[in-house]
């Protein structure tokens, strides 16, 4: 993977609020990037800067040495991204929605495969269950579930995923992270627990 994100000089604004400025920083494969800050200092929307789903107020973001305004596109399939809600549809299974996001991410995705990968994530026996009736850790493996599926995506950028799980979920997505970073892949990620994810290559961003 040689994925790599470049931002110079970046500034955001929202409802007419500065939240950031002059931000610089390089993102390199292999790299975990820590964003931290108090709530509302802008932590959710540099996660949206480094998806192109938010346009910077000024500066630029680089993806593969070229403004990333101008392939949007190419980066997005190369993406992970997952919001601090978990963004599922309440109707659904955690199958049925897993199904769902892989193949808007432009990837159909077989039965096993995806059952395999909610049984990792500790929703054995809950695969059929509509959304509405789990519990909140529940949801939120439903929804990382996908990060088991997702190796050919370098880019994963996550809002506080260790929210609402257990300790062996907890467990198991540290290892999903781990093993991502290892093969050369990018975690940039909001987490309140500094904790997590000890003796990985890291560079924090202070909001």
């Amino acid at each position: 993977m040689s994925a790599a994100l470049v931002l110079h000089q970046v500034a955001c604004v929202r409802g007419g609020r500065p939240l950031f400025g002059g931000l610089s920083l390089q993102w390199q494969p292999g790299q975990l990037l820590r964003v931290k800050g108090a709530n509302g200092a802008g932590k959710t929307s540099l996660l949206r800067v480094l998806c192109g789903l938010l346009t910077p107020a000024d500066g630029q973001v680089l993806w593969r040495g070229q403004p990333l305004a101008s392939q949007r596109e190419a980066l997005g399939q190369s993406l992970v991204y997952l919001g601090h809600a978990a963004a599922l549809k309440d109707e659904l299974s955690p199958l049925e929605n897993l199904q769902l996001a892989c193949q808007l991410a432009g990837r159909r995705l077989a039965p096993g495969p995806a059952l395999q990968a909610l049984a990792h994530a500790g929703l054995r026996g809950f695969e059929r269950r509509p959304v509405r009736s789990l519990s909140q850790g529940q949801r939120r493996r439903s929804a990382l579930a996908r990060l088991e599926l997702a190796s050919q995506a370098p880019l994963w950028v996550l809002d506080e995923p260790f929210n609402a799980l257990d300790t062996a979920a907890v467990a198991w997505l540290e290892q999903l992270l781990h093993t991502h970073l290892a093969r050369g892949g990018q975690v940039a990620l909001t987490s309140h627990q500094s904790d997590l994810l000890a003796g990985v290559a890291e560079q924090v961003v202070n909001l």
